[in-house]
């Protein structure tokens, strides 16, 4: 048990929020525009909307979108300096909440420092070892070679894992972050790339780290935790025992909405009693995946969903499965944005945060999930059992070992009443903290997710 598994995660993409110029010219003085997660009150928004955790995206030297890295050591001249991304990471724990680094570890960029000098040397430098290189080939750069690169990308030039030296140089990477940012973790960026021996050697130098950070924070605290980015197939691949702690939820994250959009609650039911229910095939239990009804890669929910009035229902079921909860940046409050070429409008600048009853419903739900809080044991560990489902409708029970909270989500536009055995004549609603009576039917109103914590 650690902090991660009561956390509320809230990921921000800082070149866009932060309106950095989309191409790095590599001269310019630092820009501190992280600075403004302090300055403009993101980080208290973030404390206000109950998060207790931030997911930075890559914050290092890169080429333009951050996944082209250039240094894995000092930040992005278009963010600021390291003493800036310090002094966010400091005013964050103030608040009580841990900050998680984007480490994209299988690519980089064209400008990396260690390709430029495979150009120079060529087989000569002691860093051609760290690339998959074709001595013989070309590229469009006219390289005079070619190299193995991260899905077609012409410019994202893939690593080589095979090389110790490399791996030894990104586990000071890592230590040196943990030593100079004070970091709780690392997203790993498309870890189902990764080669499990790679991700089983980071998973002895965040082992390392947590045994350290331990002494000094507790056992709770001190965890550094991994959450890689996993797209398909068997989760268990890349999380478990020395593997990641946890990974990206999309085989949830396409139910949920799709279930939404079809007036199919049965699409994203399966999943849950697949990933985390008592069947004999479950996957999952006791596992703590990352969800999601949106992320810096595909089009924000509020676009998404085909009947907006939808979204207050699919983040109390987003609160209300197992696993840990993530928010992307602007869409508590239900901004839009279409996926496309460059990914602007799925990254946008914002000039402050905003508030409105989405936001209130969001905090609400997230201060449930606070460690210590009514209802915060059922959310992160209790087990999940589907009671009822329908095509707008689904009920579900999450049992700890000394909390029960049902969850009823309608997503129709019609009021329904649930009838079935609470086993307990009233419950407290973790969003109002009203009274709620069993007897005699529960109704849920339009577009309505409710979280019950029972009576026992």
């Amino acid at each position: 048990m650690s902090w991660y598994e009561e956390s509320t995660v809230y990921q921000i993409y800082p070149l866009g929020l932060c309106g950095a110029p989309y191409e790095n010219d590599g001269v310019s003085d630092p820009e501190p525009r992280i600075l403004q997660l302090i300055d403009k009150g993101w980080i208290d928004h973030i404390a206000k909307l109950g998060a207790t955790c931030l997911l930075l995206n890559p914050v290092f030297e890169s080429e333009a979108h951050g996944y082209d890295t250039r240094d894995y050591t000092v930040v992005d001249r278009r963010l600021g300096t390291n003493e800036d991304l310090r002094r966010v990471v400091d005013a964050c724990h103030e608040k009580g909440i841990k900050v998680l680094l984007d480490g994209v570890f299988n690519h980089v960029g064209r400008g990396f420092w260690a390709y430029q000098d495979v150009l120079q040397k060529r087989e000569a430098s002691p860093y051609a070892g760290w690339f998959n290189i074709n001595w013989g080939g070309n590229n469009e750069w006219n390289d005079g070679l070619s190299y193995e690169c991260w899905e077609g990308v012409p410019y994202l030039i893939k690593l080589n894992h095979n090389n110790f030296d490399l791996n030894a140089y990104l586990a000071k990477v890592i230590k040196d972050w943990e030593e100079e940012f004070d970091i709780d973790g690392l997203r790993l960026d498309v870890a189902y790339c990764l080669d499990r021996g790679f991700l089983g050697y980071l998973r002895q130098i965040a082992n390392e780290l947590t045994a350290k950070r331990s002494e000094r924070l507790g056992e709770r605290d001190g965890k550094f935790v991994l959450v890689g980015e996993t797209m398909f197939g068997d989760y268990n691949q890349w999380m478990g025992d020395g593997l990641c702690d946890s990974v990206t939820n999309y085989e949830v994250y396409k139910g949920m909405w799709s279930s939404m959009n079809s007036a199919n609650m049965h699409e994203v039911a399966y999943a849950f009693k697949r990933q985390s229910g008592s069947e004999p095939w479950d996957l999952y239990t006791g596992k703590h995946l990352l969800n999601f009804v949106d992320n810096h890669d595909v089009p924000r929910i509020a676009t998404k969903l085909e009947d907006k009035r939808q979204l207050p229902c699919l983040y109390g079921l987003l609160f209300g499965i197992p696993g840990v909860p993530c928010v992307y940046y602007g869409s508590e409050w239900g901004i839009e944005g279409e996926q496309n070429f460059g990914d602007h409008e799925i990254r946008p600048a914002l000039e402050a945060p905003e508030w409105n009853e989405l936001t209130d419903l969001i905090a609400a739900y997230a201060r449930a999930r606070q460690a210590g809080n009514p209802g915060a044991e059922a959310l992160a560990w209790g087990d999940y059992t589907e009671i009822q489902v329908s095509p707008k409708t689904l009920l579900f029970q999450r049992k700890s070992e000394h909390e029960r909270v049902i969850v009823a989500v309608n997503a129709g536009d019609e009021p329904v009443t649930f009838h079935f055995d609470a086993q307990c004549g009233r419950a407290t609603d973790l969003a109002t903290s009203e009274w709620h009576d069993f007897g005699g039917g529960s109704q849920v109103a339009p577009f309505t997710t409710k979280l019950w914590l029972c009576e026992r």
